[in-house]
Parts: C-alpha cells; structure tokens; sequence
C-alpha cells in the first residue's frame, strides 16, 4: 500500500498552562496542507519474520529504529501479534523540526495502512488512541481535516477554516528548532481571547490578533526566521506566522507570491496551490 502523509500548519498557537504531568495545554487551529512524503508497505514472505525500513529524500537524523512509523508498527504489533513483517519505505519531502508535524503524520498514517492492509478493523477512536500514545500530534492526522486544538494538542473539535481559495508558500530557512528548549522558554498564560474565535474573523484581521506564542523566543535566538516573516509581509502576505515550534514561516496571499528576496539563500520554499 502507497500513501502520502501531509503536513499541517498552525493558525495560532497559545501556550495555556503547565499541567501537573509535565505537559503543556495549548490551543490552536491545526490545518492540513497538501505537502507530503510518501510512504508504502508491502508485506514480507511468510518465512521472512524481520522487517526492513528504508528512507530516501531528506536525510533523517538519529537511530533508524527509533523512527516513528516503526514504533506505530510495534504498537499494533503488541496488540495484534498475527500483524506480518513487512517492507517500509519513506520517501522524505517535509523538513524535520520544522513545526509541521511529518513525523507525526508518517506515523498516523502509518497506523492507517496497517489497519486496512491487514483487516485489524480498528475504528477512529481506537485509531485515535494509538496514535496519541505515539505523540500528541499525531491524533490530527487521522482526522486530518481542520481542528481546534486543546489538551495536550490531542483533544480536536473539527472546525471551519478553509483556506483553499488561497495560494501558499513555507519557508523554512534549515533550522532545527528543539520542541522541548522552545517550550522552556514560553510562561503559559490563559488566552485573552479564543483562537477559535479568532479564526472566524476576516483573514485581514489576523494579523492583529492571531499569533504564535513560540515566535518571540524563536526569533530572538534566529532573526533570519523573524526576517522571513518581514518579508512575506513585504511581498503582499494577508497572513504570516511561524507554525508550531518553527522553523518554518508559511503566508497566505491572494494574489501571486514574489519571493525574490529570498531568491539567493539556500532556503526550502515550498508554493502550495
């Protein structure tokens, strides 16, 4: 089986509170963007009991066998022991550490495939709960429609956002931003105002009022990533913001985008529509 795990955008981002388990509540708009990396398997020969994982495209960091879409195997492996060996591929387009969740998404939708490969029969909220036990993100990603994000990130209200009569663009300028230094340096606050409020607005208004709690320390410790910001304003963006945890910038514009600022450094620049 072949599919292709999106990536996904935050509209907002607002750090909440601290909670007693070390977790931070947040609130956001999670939202899917058709970027994506591909991901098939195939089921090994019956005698074959090991499993293979290889990846091409972007070049993954760390311990191959720490790679999430092999811990989504093991998960459904613990439960249902019948699950052959199988043969993964990843071919790897969306930059990791990026606030776009491809990970996530590889290992939801690595869940998926399993599930209709091999009949488990495993219904979204079963669904759900294994993926929550492989990251807080990765439960959007079986939805995969917009959501209003609260908890952990993992308690999603679909929502009405669509963005689809818009062109796109991310830019992510090769930073790694680390998840857990990013959240060090945030002090949660309850929101003055509910960002599924806020996405009701005119997109014109968000500027104002949606906004990314990640984005003051990130851009301080990387102005490039705050300059990136700058400049899809300059160049006619409605809307621009950091997503997730960055390092990667997205802008909605309505009409066409000119990145020629940005022509002459080694940039990724995806244009979505």
């Amino acid at each position: 089986m072949l599919v292709f795990p999106n990536c996904k955008i935050n509209l907002g981002l607002q750090i909440t509170c601290k909670r007693a388990d070390g977790y931070h509540d947040l609130e956001s708009v999670f939202y899917p963007v058709p970027f994506t990396d591909a991901l098939e398997i195939i089921a090994r020969s019956t005698h074959q009991t090991e499993l293979e994982f290889t990846v091409t495209g972007l070049a993954v960091e760390g311990n191959a066998q720490d790679n999430l879409c092999l811990k989504a195997y093991h998960l459904l492996k613990s439960d249902f022991p019948f699950l052959p060996a199988v043969k993964m591929h990843l071919h790897k387009t969306i930059p990791m550490g990026a606030g776009l969740g491809g990970g996530s998404a590889d290992a939801a939708f690595m869940l998926m495939a399993l599930n209709t490969t091999f009949e488990l029969n495993l219904t979204t909220p079963q669904l759900l709960n294994y993926a929550l036990r492989l990251g807080s993100d990765c439960p959007f990603f079986i939805l995969n429609k917009p959501c209003f994000a609260t908890g952990r990130g993992d308690l999603l209200e679909p929502i009405a956002v669509d963005l689809s009569m818009y062109k796109m663009v991310l830019v992510n300028p090769g930073i790694h931003i680390n998840t857990g230094w990013a959240f060090s340096k945030i002090r949660p606050a309850p929101s003055k105002k509910s960002i599924a409020v806020i996405i009701q607005q005119p997109i014109e208004t968000w500027h104002a009022d949606l906004h990314n709690d990640f984005e003051v320390p990130v851009f301080e410790a990387h102005p490039q990533i705050k300059e990136i910001k700058e400049i899809l304003y300059q160049q006619g963006a409605l809307y621009a913001a950091m997503s997730g945890s960055g390092s990667t910038v997205y802008g909605i514009f309505n009409t066409s985008i000119d990145l020629t600022p940005l022509k002459d450094r080694n940039y990724f620049i995806k244009f979505i529509n």
